[in-house]
């Protein structure tokens, strides 16, 4: 132990580490050799080394100050010499490093230079006759006597460690091993860090894989890229302390794009070659130049670079590095906001860096705000609502919490709402850097969504964006790409503070005035600019009053008028007086829910309008006599109940969509939508009183989606019989020129059938008549003919060989003919609430499964079959076998052709799960095993299944919401992951026979189950229940009798046939009995 004189080793924990190795080492002996050559590595690989003949300041009391540096660090590296032990302030350095190595993360480095460890471990040789003369010399004093002792206890216990015996052997590669065992000792981890670091250790270990730190010979790149603000360089700071002893060569180049700005890009060279070689006066004239003295200098030199905010290809491409000008084993990091740079550039793999989360940035904003770890008393609310507008950015939340530290509760308030008024200019012009690099019409776009788009589906904003000309497939992509917004789900997001940039950019220098601006998107401002006499500036406005609570107004419809330069136009909900004149004919999209006129206003002649949506609008019809609107692609009416009229489509020659579900007013259709080559999509569903089509309808040859579910007067009456008028068989040629020139189409695209439909009865007298003949639509992938009232179904249904999708459900037929089964592209039948129904002919043979089409808020692509609520089909064994054949030979087909399906709903009679189903119990809900497929990546998907019953309940009479049953996921902590799946079923009480029960079979495959619940990894898996839930209403009652579920393999497919998913109906009751676990393959026969 210390005697009393000795400087006591602290153990406080707030004790601050001053260095990080601490040499001992007598000075005449090794000063100018070995220990100058151990100073000098340690110093190039940047390691913080305590030197007694440097750092000791003049005048400072010389042993306080060794005694305070050998506290202060945390490796002592003690070089043994042949005159180490004459020196008594050796010795005490020794016997003070012996007592702080208790300290738990110290560590002890023997070094026996130029002598033998066992001279230093007996006390012999040179260390025994310096020991003679110490104890000659001290005889007389009994505690320098002890201390002696001391001494040799400490040489005795530093010898027995592990060290290095110089003794023969290279200084140099001695050295190189010594510094890095001290290097893996100080192990750069984050206690070295400054303190307000938080939520970097997750990152910083995602890197290290991705830069596969192991011993590999190749040169790999790595990009990090991110929104401004987010912490990337922080991060890439970190990393680079934590593995930069592991390189021969490191550097680390702050902000490549001002110094190239400032020096072009041999000044990038320069600051490369510099900290990679170490060398003050480099000569370096020219690119050409550099690249030499790189590919020379550090041909065999394992580096690591790290290059920080390069946003431009040409900064990289002018860079003169190539991986094969560097060592093997060299890492090149690359930090931008722009991923596509990092693409061009080559770089192995990407790291995203994600926002804070919640701990997180409550953590770093308290060592900002409070300098503590936890929110002072009073502040707590007002805490919330910092790191509610800072949104989880870490430069927001450091710029925040350092201005309000040590300010007071009222000062946070007013500051709080000085904010919104006036965003923080620190903060908006490190993300403004992104936006400025941004060409015109990206420019645009961002604006566009930062004011209205943010949280809606990107399918939908594409469809917008396109419609104003912004090209958006390209300009999104480029918005993505440099971390201006982000596609969640396929939801397109942006960051709030983004959004106040957005917003802030658009007010310009005119805030208060919103004539000015080019985007109105807030109630207030869209009222205020109503008051003004003048003509506005205003060039698109979308406002939504059902998103804003409590604020009533009405508009003067007269100031619409005004704005004669809207190209974009979306009003939901939004109340007006008065009457409509005017409309700017510069609009490119219009859509207005309920919008309140009977018409549209004469004087309206908008040439460029591509999409006209005006769903629950109060029109009767939209214009008289013929418009001229060369480029419109769609038009949705739907839902105008006082509608009695659609108008010649003479005009309007490029229609692609026609959307008029729910018209209920509406008796005939215009005979020119005949004439209409380009119309893909036409949607009638519950016209109720439609009593014919034209004729001319079936010669629709790019007619993809026809609907006519709820229309049960159509096949009352003939076809319209009456040969077309002539002026009716030819598109006028006026304005030819111009409809060609100004096509801007939004792609048409598949949407699946809607599932739920209103129920419509037939007359008396229309005896439900036969529907006629269909010709052989060469494009129609989609035909809904639910509720029409229908007895049969003709033959010629066969020859629609493009049908994938084909609703018949509510009809009244007793047998389908037998020339459906031509149908091999039919993915989805529909029969349910076919009461009459007895007979199914054999399934179609799927050859080839259609693409999935996606299309703008339709998130469902509908495949499976539907025979739900058929109380009188005859074979109910026969039609549970064939459902199943046919869900296993589209499995097939998908995994021959390697063509995506999504997920399959199979609904058929039954009141018992299969028995190849090998995990089944009673109840609603049932645990995950996962344990089959972790190891096994042959597995394909997910098979679930729910047994069910409907009873009659009077008692939910009263409720608004529909009946339905749902299979979601969730956590042993109830916490749901994802959105639950909804069965596909119209559940009203006037169709259901009750006491009927039916199996749901709910197919997914691998991709689909993890990225609808949002299953992350594997090990998610674990500790998860499949749940099925009901919600009851309208005099109906759903009951869940059993559930289960089956992991599906590639070998199922392979060896599961028809016959035996034929007999996997088992009769046995369930019960708690049946066996978990294994493969479908495990079914036997008759077991």
């Amino acid at each position: 132990m210390a005697s009393n004189s000795m400087v006591p080793c602290s153990t406080s924990p707030a004790m601050i580490k001053k260095y990080e190795v601490f040499v001992s080492f007598r000075g005449k002996d090794t000063r100018n050799n070995f220990t100058d050559h151990l100073f000098g590595a340690l110093q190039r690989k940047g390691i913080l080394t305590f030197r007694d003949d440097t750092k000791l300041k003049k005048g400072e009391r010389i042993l306080s100050s060794l005694m305070q540096a050998i506290e202060g660090s945390q490796i002592f590296v003690i070089v043994f010499s042949k005159n180490y032990a004459s020196s008594t302030w050796c010795l005490r350095e020794l016997e003070k490093i012996l007592d702080c190595v208790i300290v738990p993360g110290k560590r002890v480095l023997p070094i026996f230079y130029d002598v033998d460890p066992s001279e230093v471990r007996k006390q012999t040789g040179d260390y025994g006759k310096a020991f003679t003369k110490h104890e000659e010399r001290f005889k007389d004093d009994v505690e320098k006597m002890e201390e002696v002792k001391r001494w040799r206890r400490a040489l005795t216990q530093v010898a027995n460690f592990s060290g290095w015996d110089m003794m023969n052997k290279s200084q140099y590669d001695e050295i190189e091993k010594i510094v890095q065992e001290i290097l893996s000792k100080l192990g750069r981890n984050f206690s070295s860090l400054p303190n307000d670091l938080v939520g970097m250790e997750s990152p910083v270990e995602e890197l290290e894989k991705l830069l596969l730190l192991d011993p590999v010979e190749d040169v790999r790149i790595v990009g990090i890229f991110g929104m401004g603000g987010i912490g990337k360089t922080t991060l890439a700071s970190v990393l680079y302390h934590r593995i930069s002893h592991q390189y021969d060569a490191c550097c680390f180049i702050d902000n490549v794009s001002k110094v190239y700005r400032d020096c072009g890009p041999t000044g990038v060279a320069k600051q490369l070659l510099h900290q990679t070689l170490n060398e003050e006066n480099l000569q370096i004239c020219n690119l050409h130049n550099a690249a030499n003295l790189i590919q020379s200098r550090l041909r065999y030199v394992k580096t690591l670079i790290v290059l920080d905010n390069v946003d431009e290809v040409k900064q990289q491409e002018k860079l003169v590095l190539n991986r094969e000008w560097l060592g093997a084993g060299s890492r090149i990091i690359i930090i931008s906001r722009d991923m596509h740079n990092l693409k061009e550039y080559g770089v192995t793999s990407v790291y995203k860096v994600q926002l804070l989360n919640g701990a997180d940035s409550l953590k770093l904003f308290c060592k900002k705000a409070f300098n503590c770890d936890d929110i002072v008393g009073g502040y707590k609310e007002l805490t919330y609502d910092v790191l509610k507008y800072a949104n989880s950015l870490p430069l927001a939340i450091k710029v925040l919490g350092s201005f309000l530290c040590g300010r007071s509760v009222s000062e946070w308030r007013s500051a709080l709402v000085r904010l919104k008024e006036n965003p923080n200019k620190d903060i908006l012009d490190v993300l403004q850097i992104s936006y400025d690099g941004l060409q015109e019409l990206e420019k645009q776009i961002f604006l566009d969504i930062a004011c209205f788009f943010s949280g809606y589906e990107e399918l939908y904003v594409k469809k917008v964006l396109d419609c104003c000309g912004f090209h958006a497939e390209i300009g999104i992509r480029v918005l993505l790409d440099k971390s201006l917004i982000d596609n969640s789900h396929g939801f397109i997001e942006m960051h709030d503070l983004l959004k106040v940039l957005g917003r802030k950019i658009v007010k310009g220098n005119s805030p208060n005035e919103p004539r000015k601006w080019s985007r109105l998107w807030l109630p207030k401002d869209f009222y205020d600019m109503s008051k003004t006499t003048e003509t506005t500036n205003n060039e698109a406005i979308v406002l939504d009053m059902s998103r804003e609570m409590g604020i009533l107004m009405t508009i003067e419809a007269e100031a619409l008028s005004k704005m004669s330069n809207l190209r974009l136009l979306i009003l939901h909900d939004v109340k007006f007086m008065g009457n409509l004149d005017c409309l700017s004919n510069k609009l490119q999209f219009l859509q207005w829910f309920k919008y309140p006129f009977s018409n549209l206003p004469s004087s309206f002649q908008p040439d460029k309008l591509v999409e006209l949506i005006l769903q629950h609008s109060n029109i009767k019809k939209l214009w008289k006599g013929i418009k001229y609107l060369p480029n419109l692609r769609a038009l949705d009416l739907s839902d105008s109940k006082n509608l009695i009229k659609v108008p010649d489509f003479r005009g309007v020659p490029n229609l692609e969509w026609i959307i008029l579900e729910g018209c209920t007013k509406l008796a005939w259709i215009h005979p020119s939508v005949g004439l209409l080559r380009k119309l893909a999509f036409l949607n009638l569903k519950n016209c109720k009183n439609l009593v014919s089509l034209p004729n001319n309808i079936l010669g629709l040859s790019s007619l993809e989606y026809l609907n006519i579910s709820g229309c049960p007067k159509i096949f009352s009456n003939q076809l319209l019989e009456n040969p077309i008028n002539e002026e009716y068989s030819m598109i006028p040629n006026i304005r030819e020129t111009a409809m060609q020139s100004q096509s801007t189409s939004s792609s048409i695209i598949k949407r699946f059938i809607p599932f739920h439909f209103s129920y419509s009865r037939g007359s008396k007298n229309s005896g439900g008549c036969l529907l006629p003949s269909l010709p052989s639509f060469s494009c129609l992938h989609d035909l809904d003919l639910s509720f029409c009232n229908l007895s049969q179904i003709p033959d010629a249904i066969g020859s629609i060989l493009s049908l994938e999708t084909l609703n018949l459900g509510g009809n009244k037929f007793v047998s389908l003919p037998s020339t459906i089964n031509k149908l091999s592209k039919l993915v989805h039948l529909n029969l349910e609430h076919c009461k009459q129904l007895r007979y199914l002919p054999e399934m179609p043979t799927p050859t080839a499964l259609p693409v999935i089409r996606g299309i703008y808020s339709f998130a469902h692509y509908g495949r499976g079959l539907i025979i739900f609520n058929c109380p009188k089909i005859v074979d109910i064994e026969r039609c549970r076998g064939m459902a199943f054949s046919w869900l296993l030979q589209i499995l097939q087909v998908s995994q021959e052709s390697a063509t995506p399906i999504g997920w399959i709903d199979i609904i058929v009679p039954g009141n018992q799960i299969p028995r190849w189903f090998n995990n089944r119990c009673v109840g609603n809900s049932i645990s995950l095993d996962p344990s089959p497929i972790m190891l096994d990546n042959n597995w394909i998907g997910i098979a679930c299944s729910v047994v069910f019953v409907v009873f009659d309940d009077p008692t939910s009479l009263d409720n608004d919401w529909k009946s339905s049953i749902s299979i979601g996921f969730e956590t042993k902590s109830y916490s749901s992951r994802g959105s639950p799946l909804y069965i596909p079923i119209l559940l009203d009480r006037n169709l259901v026979t009750v006491k009927l029960h039916h199996l749901w079979l709910l197919y997914l495959t691998r991709g689909e189950f993890f990225s609808y619940f949002k299953i992350e990894k594997m090990l998610d898996l674990y500790g998860i229940k499949m749940h099925a839930m009901v919600d009851n209403s309208q005099g109906l009652h759903l009951e869940v009798c059993s559930c289960g579920y089956q992991w599906v393999f590639e070998e199922d497919l392979q060896n599961l046939n028809p016959t035996i998913m034929r007999r996997g109906y088992s009769n046995i009751p369930v019960d708690d009995d049946f066996v978990n676990g294994g493969s479908i393959l495990s079914l036997e026969a008759g077991s």
